[in-house]
């Protein structure tokens, strides 16, 4: 039997999840919006979980989601140029910290007459 060739999949044999996904999302301006990630090679990625209890093991409680379909996710992520859907991700790395500024030894005033 031949394989099916998907356009760019790197998978093409793998089959989407059937039914609904679990898609994490977060505000937008006209509503919820799919967040969108990065895969360890740096593509943009949407991302859909099988279950909300995958979803809520990679993202913790507090990530709101919606039900879509995996071609309602496509119809929605690919014209940002997002072509790659990633399903039911086994972790993802933490949110940076924000950066704390470094203060000087030297007070500003010494450093303008210097």
């Amino acid at each position: 039997m031949a394989e099916l060739l998907c356009g760019d999949d790197p998978e093409p044999s793998d089959r989407p999840p059937a039914g609904p996904l679990f898609v994490p999302v977060r505000p937008g301006p006209a509503g919820w919006v799919p967040r969108l990630f990065r895969t360890p090679l740096g593509d943009r990625t949407a991302v859909g979980f099988t279950s909300a209890r995958r979803l809520t093991a990679t993202f913790g409680p507090g990530q709101a989601w919606i039900r879509l379909a995996e071609p309602a996710l496509r119809a929605l992520t690919e014209p940002l140029g997002v072509t790659r859907l990633t399903f039911d991700p086994p972790f993802s790395a933490p949110h940076p910290s924000p950066v704390k500024p470094v203060h000087s030894a030297v007070p500003a005033v010494a450093l303008r007459f210097a």
